[in-house]
């Protein structure tokens, strides 16, 4: 007969070898496939149990459906992803800031180009002189810079460093006087008989109460100074553009000019004298002083990339401005600077060219 105690011992042995227990069955966590994704991830199931439970007390034994449910919710190829890849070294050392700041203020480091820069307004349309023949004025300029360098210059020097100012003021006076006259011709030709009126009031009043236009009276009785001369004249009736020509000696021009200088010869009281003597040296100290006011602008001249350029254009812009100067200020369209609109900027007159076609026989 079989011990009913010796049985039961036996059996419980076998169960001990076989597997837990039924309480242990009861408390130890169910192997399901879920919970072993679960593990393979790094998260315990008895953590997932502990994060929804109150306490371990009143947890009772994790069911594994829901524990399948939960697991359901990670994605299961994020156990398997492999860690994310540092971003690759570049060659731009700058922080994200840097680089956000950059983008809306531009990169301080790069290299400007105001061609290509977008915030600048569109450039201005200035005219060009109309120079087809620059190849010739080149090489004229290239000479009248030589002789100016060696013998107009030096003499306009001298001429400043001796004579006191006030002399020089005289002087100057006195040949802008001489060129009322033309001016007041002109602006009659011109269709402008106030300004006429004005340029004989100018040489009537400086060349009495002036004496001899030494002094200006004129510019105190309020007179204004305007130069008027035949090449204007002509650009007012017609012949508006006009090709850039420089003389020997006498500078800029256009052959507009040059042809407007031939008209105005005879008009000159200087060009009335006729000793040679008198009257050639009186054109070589308007030039000596015309050169003299001209040194303020030496400077800018020194300094121009192409001073050849610099000179024609300025001259050109201010030309165009003496001819059509009254129609730009009603306009409201003035662009030249106050010292290109000043029209006692000094230029070399006719009168100041020792010999003219239109010199007679009888001039000696």
């Amino acid at each position: 007969m079989i011990d009913s105690a010796a049985l039961a011992a036996a059996a419980a042995a076998h169960a001990g070898a076989a597997g837990p227990s039924a309480s242990e069955a009861a408390t130890a966590p169910v192997q399901t496939d879920s919970a072993r994704a679960l593990a393979s991830a790094g998260v315990a199931p008895a953590d997932v149990a502990a994060a929804d439970a109150p306490s371990a007390e009143a947890q009772p034994a994790p069911d594994a459906h829901a524990l399948d449910y939960a697991v359901a919710q990670v994605d299961p190829t994020a156990a398997a992803a492999p860690p994310p890849a540092e971003p690759a070294a570049t060659d731009d050392p700058r922080t994200d800031a840097e680089r956000d700041f950059d983008a809306l203020y531009g990169n301080p480091q790069a290299e400007y180009n105001p061609v290509a820069d977008p915030t600048l307004p569109a450039p201005a349309n200035v005219p060009g002189g109309f120079d087809p023949w620059e190849k010739y004025n080149r090489k004229m300029h290239r000479f009248n810079n030589a002789v100016d360098r060696g013998v107009a210059k030096p003499l306009a020097r001298a001429y400043t460093k001796v004579v006191p100012r006030p002399v020089r003021l005289g002087v100057s006076n006195f040949f802008n006087n001489l060129g009322q006259p033309v001016s007041m011709v002109n602006a009659l030709l011109q269709g402008k008989p106030k300004q006429a009126a004005q340029s004989l009031g100018r040489f009537a009043l400086n060349t009495t109460l002036g004496i001899g236009g030494i002094f200006d009276p004129a510019t105190a009785a309020k007179l204004p100074n305007r130069s008027e001369d035949f090449g204007q004249t002509l650009g007012v009736w017609g012949w508006k553009r006009s090709r850039y020509l420089e003389l020997p000696f006498f500078g800029p021009r256009t052959v507009r000019d040059a042809f407007g200088a031939v008209g105005d010869a005879p008009l000159s009281p200087l060009r009335r004298i006729e000793r040679d003597r008198i009257r050639i040296g009186l054109q070589g100290l308007q030039l000596v002083d015309i050169r003299a006011q001209l040194l303020p602008l030496d400077n800018l001249r020194e300094g121009a990339e192409d001073e050849y350029a610099l000179v024609r254009d300025s001259w050109m812009q201010r030309r165009d401005y003496q001819i059509f100067g009254d129609r730009l200020e009603k306009n409201g369209e003035t662009q030249l600077p106050d010292y290109l609109q000043d029209d006692s900027n000094p230029s070399v007159p006719a009168n100041a060219m020792p010999v003219m076609p239109t010199d007679g026989a009888g001039v000696r």
